[in-house]
């Protein structure tokens, strides 16, 4: 079959959905004054911010310092570009007194205090979320649909294979050969998820920041295949688990990670039990432990491979781990992995986990009934694809009565919730000893790559020698454990090095100046946990940058949650998680949200989840919010929302009479962000 033409621009146009609230995308160039006055700003504001500052050093400072009006592929204004709802520049340049020292296209710029919010949690809410039901006649749609989908998609593979043999002849196995893949994964490709494809796999290019770069494409064949336009589409990014937003290419993060290719370069070349293990890996471990208040940690390269690779080495067969339903498929193939038997109960509820926990204890073993070797439940601290947040201390209570070892994954709540960006621990206020495995991964809220897995030093020590990532998997690189220490160092602040003891001092003098008594969490970082070749910006240092990422995500949180509940949406969740879900429900739904979305007059990316990731009734959108977004970005999003939502028909929660118009919702953002405080 000949290749497809690239369409005309007009034949482009008539492919895009025609609505009055969708403004096409131009192609005009930006205005030069505009861009002009604006640059002139930023370069009053740098030239200011020099002044003040100690002439920098040789060595490249770990700091968000870098120049923002420095030019890069990324982040420079092409002429192709049109300035789109302040996504390239804000909608109000700064004034004098404000300086910002990060790319807006990367990290919104946002003055205002009063859009920030301290992420713990409140007595006496409670945990347990109750999804609310839709409308029967949005239930009895969505089941028609599908039936109607499933039906025609056999009819069509019925008379396919009959009447055009040789289309479906790649479907067919080979002579003596079984099929590779079963008719029902086949079916579900072809004629479920191949319907939808527009809406996964979408190309980007640049930083995945605030913003990200689109590269447009289109389908002439009901997406069998995808042809690239050449153009390229700036969008506000609302689906990257940059939660933190430390996914930057100007900063102290990155001349941190610049610095350490020069001297370590790309890879550690080899695993950690052979010749892989470098200075940077102790370092970056230690630093771990310390954030996450344990005794010591062990880090990969892998996030899902952390799971399927030491949960084995904690479980095997005569053990019982009792799993949420809902856990992450790392932590299901891990425990499959083990051998182990395994017993799941409903998602948070923490009385359907007693009564197993019971039953287990009393029966023991099947058929021997012998005592388990051990019990194993496992949760995480945010499910990221509910948004809900673990009962902890509820959890605690049955660890004390029942006596099980219980391991948390916190891969998305660990630097994303507590006042200090500790995890669920932190959330709630308990010690981190209290969990005897805590389980985590740098990909979201640090900018990074891997996870780690830390607990007490004999079980870490083991976990090194047994579990399959130390002797098989390839060490993390260089350049990631440098993401790593500088992303959590501006977190955590680093504490100033002890003066000298003089040389009356005595020996139990000399002994307060040790670690162990100064070193409580949470902390700051002792200054020997920063390699150093580093000098730290005084920002940085003193962690005002990193407590302000925290509490500004904890706003954009809230408001996001609040603002689409009192629209009338239906989403899950707890209103302090960066994961925000909305009920879509129709499966067709969802490649329409997406295309709106994107072709709105300020285009959005999102992300939209459909069975077998989630049940097959609550086909949803999923929001993922970040610290860089400025409250202008998520007025931006729910205004977008609330005009989809009138279009698809998607508000079934409140009443009407008790929902509030877009206008009331981003006037009053700061009361939203509040609403659940004194509940």
């Amino acid at each position: 079959m000949p290749a497809s033409p690239l369409p005309s621009p007009m034949a482009l146009s008539k492919m895009s959905p025609t609505s009055s609230i969708f403004k096409k995308r131009s192609s005009t160039a930006l205005a030069p004054k505009t861009a002009a006055s604006y640059l002139s700003a930023l370069s009053e504001a740098d030239a200011r911010r020099l002044k003040r500052s100690s002439t920098p050093t040789a060595t490249p400072a770990l700091s968000l310092s870098s120049s923002v009006t420095s030019e890069s592929e990324d982040a420079v204004l092409h002429e192709y570009e049109d300035l789109k709802a302040g996504l390239e520049y804000p909608q109000r340049p700064p004034t004098s007194e404000q300086v910002f020292n990060t790319v807006h296209s990367e990290f919104g710029h946002c003055a205002n205090e009063e859009f920030r919010f301290v992420s713990e949690h409140v007595p006496g809410t409670s945990l347990q979320h109750v999804p609310q039901e839709p409308p029967y006649y949005i239930v009895i749609s969505t089941y028609i649909s599908y039936l109607i989908l499933i039906c025609l998609g056999h009819i069509r593979d019925f008379l396919g294979r009959r009447f055009h043999p040789k289309a479906y002849q790649h479907l067919m196995p080979r002579d003596g050969y079984a099929p590779l893949n079963s008719d029902f994964d086949s079916f579900y490709t072809r004629r479920l998820k191949a319907r939808m494809d527009e809406c996964f796999g979408q190309p980007v290019t640049g930083v995945a920041g605030r913003t990200i770069m689109l590269l447009d494409r289109y389908s002439p064949d009901y997406n069998t295949s995808q042809v690239f336009t050449g153009t390229r589409t700036r969008a506000l990014n609302i689906s990257s688990y940059n939660y933190l937003g430390f996914a930057q290419a100007k900063g102290g993060c990155a001349d941190a990670v610049e610095e350490s290719i020069k001297r370590y370069g790309v890879s550690a070349g080899g695993a950690r039990l052979e010749g892989g293990s470098t200075d940077l890996h102790a370092l970056a471990e230690t630093l771990v432990a310390r954030f996450v208040g344990q005794e010591d940690a062990v880090i990969s390269s892998m996030g899902f491979a952390t799971n399927s690779a030491y949960i084995p080495a904690l479980v095997s067969k005569g053990c019982l781990v009792i799993s949420d339903e809902l856990n992450h498929a790392s932590i299901r193939f891990g425990v499959r992995l083990s051998g182990a038997n395994v017993r799941m109960y409903k998602h948070n509820d923490m009385a359907a986990l007693e009564n197993l926990l019971r039953e287990a204890i009393s029966q023991g073993q099947p058929k021997t009934h012998r005592p388990w070797k051990k019990i194993l439940v496992i949760v995480e601290g945010l499910y990221s694809m509910e948004g809900t947040v673990v009962d902890l201390p509820r959890v605690i209570e049955l660890k004390k009565k029942y006596k099980f070892y219980l391991f948390v994954d916190e891969a998305h709540s660990i630097g994303a919730i507590g006042p200090n960006g500790r995890g669920v621990c932190d959330f709630f206020g308990i010690s981190p000893r209290s969990v005897d495995v805590l389980m985590g991964t740098f990909t979201k809220s640090f900018g990074a790559a891997g996870g780690y897995l830390s607990g007490s030093k004999v079980l870490v020590d083991r976990l090194r020698v047994r579990g399959y990532l130390g002797a098989y998997g390839e060490a993390m690189s260089p350049p990631v454990l440098m993401q790593i220490v500088s992303s959590m160092a501006s977190i955590m602040g680093i504490a100033p090095a002890p003066s000298a003891p003089s040389s009356s001092s005595t020996s139990s003098s000399t002994s307060t100046l040790r670690p162990a008594a100064a070193e409580v969490h949470p902390g700051p970082a002792p200054q020997a946990l920063v390699p150093s070749w580093l000098t730290l910006d005084a920002s940085l240092a003193s962690g005002v940058e990193g407590r302000a990422r925290l509490r500004r995500l904890t706003f954009n949180s809230r408001y996001l949650h609040e603002g689409l509940t009192k629209l009338g949406f239906i989403t899950y969740g707890h209103p302090m998680s960066p994961v925000i879900p909305l009920l879509l429900y129709n499966p067709g739904k969802m490649n329409m949200f997406h295309r709106l979305m994107k072709e709105y007059k300020t285009p959005i990316v999102i992300v939209v989840v459909s069975y077998p990731a989630c049940a097959l009734m609550t086909t949803r959108v999923r929001f993922c919010v970040s610290a860089a977004h400025t409250k202008e970005d998520i007025d931006t999003v729910l205004r977008a929302t609330d005009e989809i939502g009138d279009i698809l028909d998607l508000k079934h929660g409140l009443p009407p009479k008790e929902r509030w118009d877009i206008e009331m919702v981003c006037e009053r953002a700061v009361e939203l962000a509040h609403i659940q405080e004194h509940a």
